[in-house]
């Protein structure tokens, strides 16, 4: 059994030997051929090696499963994602030119803010100066004193100058109104660049807070100049009725000057003299009384009959002025009963009416017509110095076989 086992073992290895040499014949002939088809000394050589891959080709081809870095909490919110203080950007720049143009703005208005202040204060000086005349003349009138006093005279003088001087203040605020108008202009124009700016690309979030803090500034900035352009329109409304106002006063007193007594406010005065009177009724007029002080030979009344809308219902005689001796003293008679007249009809109108006696021959006739005309416009003159418009006035002329002297009558209807 075992002389069995090693024949077989021995024809095993017989025959591994003899594939052996086969495969090794092989080899020779194919290395053979080989080197018959051998490339040029100039084509490189293909080498096959076992030697490990070098260290960096491995690194590429063995690359998976890499590794992500490690990100903090204060590299998306701190300083490295915001990055340093002084970058800047398109946006950036914008917003740096508005915030230059806003400085100017708000530079050029408080300049203007100045100005009306000291528009006011010089307006302040110079109505203390004109109510220090009229009082100074209003006071030695009501104290007594003689027409045409030539030291009242020169304080009217200096009344007038200073009412001049005031008006001067309205061009100067009107220049000022004209610049403030302009600012709000360029604020205008600065808001919307400002709200179109968030519109425009490649800004950073520090951009828009600063535009942000930008709008909020010159929204402020319109406020104050929308305030300053009201205070200058409200400015030169209440100076342009002032000056309007007192010229009317000055004229009246003036006139009281030049008669030596006092009379009072302007009649032209009265705000409220295109107003509907409501729950007026007749009784409440049923009468016009004569003021103290009033002579019957200077005027005489008649009680009212009736009245619609505020108005007299016809013509009532309120002053009749006779011309009887020279230099009758009508103005402040007269100037009582219209400014009554005006207080119960705010929308009366007036007729003068110019009288003169009837009898007589043609030329006493005309002659006394002259004189009664001649004193209609004397009175009329008055009316229009106490600051009664023109255009509330009407007149006319009439003679009369009960007159005789020369009358001026006034109606109120």
């Amino acid at each position: 059994m075992k002389n069995t086992a090693m024949k077989k073992r021995l024809l095993r290895s017989c025959a591994y030997c003899l594939v052996c040499v086969g495969i090794g014949t092989a080899l020779l002939s194919i290395s053979a051929e080989s080197l018959a088809r051998a490339p040029s000394p100039s084509t490189p050589a293909l080498t096959i090696s076992n030697d490990p891959l070098p260290p960096a080709l491995r690194n590429q081809i063995y690359s998976r499963p890499s590794v992500a870095p490690h990100i903090d909490a204060r590299q998306i919110s701190g300083a490295a994602y915001y990055g340093t203080a002084g970058e800047q950007t398109i946006v950036g720049r914008k917003v740096g030119t508005l915030v230059n143009q806003l400085s100017s703005l708000q530079s050029d208005v408080s300049s203007l803010s100045a100005q009306l202040v000291e528009l006011q204060r010089t307006g302040q000086a110079q109505a203390a100066e004109y109510y220090a005349s009229v009082a100074t003349i209003s006071t030695q009138l009501q104290s007594g004193t003689t027409p045409g006093n030539p030291r009242l005279i020169n304080r009217l003088d200096i009344a007038r100058d200073n009412l001049e001087r005031l008006s001067g203040n309205i061009s100067r605020l009107n220049n000022l109104a004209v610049s403030v108008s302009g600012a709000a202009s360029v604020s205008a124009y600065l808001l919307e660049s400002t709200r179109a700016t968030y519109g425009l690309s490649g800004a950073i979030e520090e951009d828009h807070a600063r535009l942000a803090q930008l709008e909020d500034s010159i929204n402020s900035t319109v406020v104050i100049i929308d305030r300053l352009l009201n205070n200058v329109n409200d400015d030169i409304t209440r100076t342009n009725a002032y000056l309007a106002s007192e010229r009317d006063n000055l004229r009246t007193l003036a006139l009281a000057i030049n008669t030596g007594g006092m009379f009072g406010k302007s009649l032209s005065n009265r705000p409220f003299s295109n107003v509907r009177q409501s729950g007026f009724t007749p009784a409440a007029a049923s009468s016009y009384g004569i003021p103290n002080g009033m002579s019957e030979d200077a005027s005489s009344y008649h009680r009212p009959v009736s009245m619609h809308g505020g108005v007299p219902g016809g013509p009532r005689p309120l002053v009749k002025i006779r011309f009887d001796r020279p230099n009758v003293s009508y103005q402040q008679p007269m100037y009582m009963a219209v400014n009554e007249a005006l207080k119960k009809y705010p929308s009366a109108r007036f007729e003068l009416v110019a009288v003169h006696p009837s009898t007589g021959n043609a030329a006493e006739v005309a002659i006394e017509s002259t004189k009664s005309r001649r004193n209609a416009e004397r009175v009329l003159r008055t009316l229009t110095e106490m600051g009664l418009s023109t255009d509330k006035v009407d007149l006319s002329y009439t003679p009369s076989a009960q007159a005789t002297t020369n009358e001026v009558h006034l109606y109120v209807h």
